[in-house]
């Protein structure tokens, strides 16, 4: 009885409440109107909004977690092509191969089970160290590599970690040999998509004594990122470099750099220094906090950035010898096997390792906390997060996401993860199509050349001069000439515009 009489009360107050809100909103001019939010909101966007305050109270740029909320990358455009009679689907009792090799020129290449490997995110800088933990011990688990990211060697994450790449950083934190020494490749760090080559710097009084001790940091000292990695400032001394971290390890040394329209120009220096890979990081790239600018209006999106440096490479006679690894925003593992498709060897995921990494425990911050409450390192319940069951979780989400890229390789044709290629794409918008070097897929093969002729001169896109055609490399219809690829497909050559 006295529920139903609670309830009467609550709908009775609630109605009328309803009842006067409506009439005011009816009734008040629209200056002074509540309503206004409304169509103010959507003129500035409420991301926007709430940033427009924080800067207000600040007078500082708000730093966004998790890299820009716009998808920059169409990955949505771009279909796989199954097969059925024109060539056969791979027989189900195939094994589908997985595993890749990052850096097969170095002395101690880099072997991975899985093309899918955890991003470079730092303890103390980005993440706990129950974070850090527990994303190498599921990397460990699945067959694959973690990043240091930029920080120092945390004993814990070495331990944990078979494989550990290691960014050799702005910070100089991992500059030592004593420390690189004991990675198994080394990334020469000197940009991310989600800040380019931007400085940072985290307070002294966010410093906590573990972070200090890992970082190397005199007490009251800042931790600073420099624009430009401590020591290189011509292109001679980053050859240098190379030369004598290659010399002194034998492992694989790579080159990461925010992706960028100078792009072809970075990895002809990155070749002519002979690194061993290239992490091309894309301005969907994430972060733990940076400047809303940084995240929205700096770098060059994954899908042009992993397209235009994987042609280049082939272009220079550097494909299987130098590889290509591509970041920033790769959150499916559609994403991911697209990104392969455009020729990369291997992907990096952030955002989404920690989301699978935090899994079923956000309902621990649930409904007053971000779920990345859990893993930041300054949050408040770090201590809650369950290392061994969120290594569980992403052990669970790597297995799953690689078996989906299974699974269209049968459907492909493929045997091998590595044989994807961009004859298995097609594009839904013909300027894309033309930008990664697939066929459109709303017209059939052999009426491309008589669709892009129909296109107004503005609007169709210039083929890429000869002398930047590739001579050899990967089996994507891009090599001259094609050559049959592993599974027996011959390459089909892209059509020449006519205007």
């Amino acid at each position: 009885m006295f529920k139903k009489l609670l309830s009467n009360l609550i709908r009775s107050a609630a109605n009328e409440a309803m009842d006067k809100a409506i009439e005011r909103l009816v009734r008040d001019p629209y200056t002074e109107n509540l309503f206004e939010m409304v169509p103010s909101s959507r003129k500035v966007g409420l991301v926007q909004l709430a940033e427009i305050a924080m800067r207000t109270k600040t007078g500082l740029p708000p730093g966004r977690p998790l890299g820009s909320y716009m998808r920059f990358s169409p990955w949505d455009k771009l279909l796989f092509n199954p097969v059925h009679l024109f060539r056969f689907p791979t027989p189900d009792g195939e094994t589908i191969d997985t595993a890749v090799t990052i850096g097969p020129k170095a002395d101690k290449p880099l072997r991975i089970a899985i093309p899918i490997m955890i991003a470079g995110m730092s303890f103390g800088g980005a993440l706990s160290k129950t974070a850090k933990i527990a994303l190498a011990r599921a990397a460990t688990r699945a067959g694959t590599a973690t990043n240091t990211g930029e920080a120092g060697l945390m004993e814990e994450e070495r331990s944990e970690a078979a494989l550990l790449i290691g960014q050799y950083n702005r910070g100089g934190w991992l500059n030592d040999r004593e420390k690189y020494s004991r990675l198994d490749a080394i990334e020469i760090q000197l940009g991310q998509g989600a800040q380019g080559s931007s400085p940072q710097r985290t307070a002294a009084d966010k410093i906590g004594p573990e972070f200090r001790k890992v970082f190397g940091l005199p007490e009251g000292a800042d931790a600073v990122i420099h624009s430009r990695l401590p020591g290189v400032d011509t292109k001679e001394d980053f050859f240098r470099l190379v030369r004598r971290l290659k010399k002194e390890t034998g492992v694989p040394v790579g080159l990461k750099i925010a992706a960028t329209h100078h792009l072809e120009r970075e990895l002809d220096i990155a070749l002519e220094a002979d690194v061993d890979f290239v992490t091309v990081d894309g301005a969907e790239g994430g972060t733990h906090a940076a400047a809303p600018i940084l995240e929205d209006d700096l770098g060059l999106p994954t899908i042009y950035a992993v397209s235009r440096a994987s042609r280049h490479l082939a272009a220079k006679g550097a494909a299987g010898r130098v590889s290509l690894i591509a970041a920033g925003g790769l959150i499916t593992p559609g994403d991911c096997l697209k990104a392969m498709a455009l020729g990369a060897d291997a992907v990096y995921i952030g955002t989404a390792a920690i989301m699978a990494l935090v899994g079923d425990q956000m309902a621990k911050t649930a409904p007053f906390e971000p779920p990345t409450s859990l893993v930041v390192y300054d949050a408040k319940m770090t201590d809650r997060l369950d290392p061994d069951r969120g290594a569980e979780q992403l052990v669970n989400f790597l297995n799953a996401s690689v078996q989906e890229m299974k699974l269209v390789c049968y459907s492909l044709g493929k045997k091998s993860l590595s044989h994807v290629n961009r004859s298995d794409l097609c594009a839904l918008d013909p300027f894309l199509a033309r930008a990664v070097g697939v066929e459109l897929g709303f017209v059939a093969p052999e009426e491309q050349d008589a669709y892009y002729a129909g296109l107004p001169a503005w609007a169709a896109a210039e083929r890429m001069p000869a002398e930047r055609k590739p001579a050899a490399g990967r089996q994507d219809g891009l090599s001259a000439p094609p050559e049959r690829s592993a599974d027996g497909e011959e390459p089909r050559e892209l059509p020449e515009l006519r205007h």
